[in-house]
Formats: structure tokens, C-alpha cells, sequence
């Protein structure tokens, strides 16, 4: 089982590998999280937009886990640009989780879903600030973004008092955005890999199926350690325990002749 943690620019430090929710519908969630806390994960990631935030929270205060053993990221739904928005969505978060403060919380996109590629520059720097007053009120442990490239981060580093902690990005074999991962690696903002196996779309790859039995592992385990070789937390989702207990059991390495050639990979999902 992985053990360790990846430590923010503030010193607060954070589980090397946290179990996402994405896609889990509320009714679901309950059920996964409570089998994420039981095989050992303590990093659980939701979203306000995720519509699952209360029975997240539920699975967290049933399993009888103090809150400080537990880091709980949330996020701001990518459609609300402004700083009382801002403060308004994080209160509707914490009354959803049942807890008095977030360990994490990001910006989750530069722009509305339905208007990607919108320049937001203005709204995301209006929600940043209010994000510090948040952190500097201590109601937020670290702050960050989500799906930002060079050109979103650059005006928050540039108007805005605190460096984000975390971009959380898609990040995978094939995928690996190796610019903006320099730009983050330069300004000690750690990456968080979501969708580390491509939705499910590597699973499969023939590559990925012989490299993994090579090292005796399944294909999720491999893609999973790569992320970590890599120097970013994957977030692995899964509903069903039997793949929730492999996600997190990959203390194996990657030796640096297969890392190169996953680094050559293609993105599948292009």
C-alpha cells in the first residue's frame, strides 16, 4: 500500500493518492467512500457540481474517522465567476460535507462547461480572492485550480497575493501536458492527475496489458504508479472494493527504460 504524502508550499501535506468521486451519483457515494475509508485511503475528492458532496459527507462522519486524519478537496462549480458567488458556493459546500472547513478547494475549470475555451480571466481572478480570504480566514486549509493551462494560472500568479497549492488535471499515459507540468513543477504548484487510467480507456491497450504483466500488476496499477513516477497524485475512482483496494497497492517501480516508452504513448482519447 502507497504510503506518504506530497507536502504544498504551505507545508500542509496531503495523501499521495486520493480516491475521486466523479461520476459516483449521491446514492452511490456513501457506499464507495465508506469502502475507500475502510481499505486506507484518507484523501477523498468531491465536487459541488458532482451533486454527491452529502453522502460524501455522511460516509466521512459514520466511519468515525477524525476530521483531522481526513483531507476532503471539494470544488467551485466552473460556472460561477465572482468573489461573493465565490463565498456563497464554498458555504453551500461545507453545509453539504457537514464540516467546518476544507483541506482543499479548487476552482473547477477557467470556464463554464458549456462555454469552454471563454475567457474568464476577470471572474476566475474575483474568485481567487475571495478563496484567500477563505484561507486566510482558516476555512480553507490550501486553495487551487482545476483544469488550468499556463495562460489561466498566469494572471491569478500575477494579481493575486497566494500561489494556487494544486492544479488538478486530466493527466494519463498519452497525456502527460509536459509544459504545464514544468510551468507547475517551477512554481511549487503540486499537479493531481484525474482520470488516471483515461476513463477506463487504457485498460484494454495491449501495450499497457503486456508492460503490466511484466511487473505483475493490472493495467490500473501501472497506470496509476506512472502518475506517481511522474511526481503527481492520481485520483483513482472506482465503485466497486475489489479495484478500490489494487488502486491504492502500488508501491512497485517503473523502471526508467518503460517509463520512456509510456512517456511515447499516444493520447487514446484524442
Amino acid at each position: 500500500m502507497i504510503k506518504g504524502n506530497f507536502v504544498f508550499h504551505n507545508n500542509v501535506e496531503i495523501p499521495k493518492i486520493g480516491f475521486g468521486t466523479w461520476q459516483i451519483p449521491n446514492d452511490e457515494a456513501y457506499d464507495s467512500v465508506t469502502m475507500a475509508l475502510k481499505n486506507g485511503y484518507t484523501h477523498i475528492d468531491t465536487a459541488l457540481a458532482y451533486k454527491n458532496e452529502e453522502n460524501v459527507g455522511k460516509a466521512i462522519k459514520a466511519f468515525d474517522i477524525a476530521r483531522e486524519d481526513i483531507f476532503i478537496t471539494s470544488k467551485l462549480p466552473a460556472q460561477i465567476k465572482g468573489f461573493d458567488e465565490t463565498l456563497a458556493a464554498f458555504n453551500e459546500t461545507i453545509t453539504n460535507l457537514g464540516v467546518d472547513y476544507l483541506d482543499l478547494y479548487l476552482i473547477h475549470a477557467p470556464w463554464p462547461w458549456d462555454e469552454k475555451g471563454k475567457d474568464c480571466t476577470e471572474g476566475n481572478i474575483q474568485c481567487w480572492k475571495a478563496m484567500e480570504q477563505l484561507y486566510n480566514e482558516g476555512k480553507i486549509r490550501a486553495i487551487g485550480v482545476s483544469n488550468f493551462e499556463i495562460k489561466d494560472l498566469q494572471p491569478i500568479l500575477d494579481h493575486c497575493d497566494i500561489v494556487p497549492m494544486v492544479n488538478q488535471i486530466p493527466f494519463y499515459v498519452g497525456r502527460d501536458q509536459e509544459d504545464l507540468l514544468a510551468f507547475c513543477k517551477q512554481h511549487h504548484i503540486v499537479v493531481e492527475a484525474y482520470s488516471p487510467l483515461a476513463t477506463g480507456e487504457l485498460l484494454d491497450h495491449d501495450d499497457i496489458k503486456k508492460m503490466a504483466e511484466k511487473y505483475d500488476v493490472t493495467p490500473a496499477q501501472l497506470l496509476i504508479r506512472y502518475c506517481l513516477e511522474r511526481e503527481t497524485l492520481p485520483l483513482p475512482k472506482s465503485t466497486h472494493e475489489e479495484r478500490i483496494i489494487q488502486n491504492k497497492q502500488v508501491d512497485f517501480e517503473i523502471s526508467s527504460e518503460d517509463l520512456e516508452e509510456l512517456k511515447k504513448f499516444e493520447d487514446i482519447r484524442k
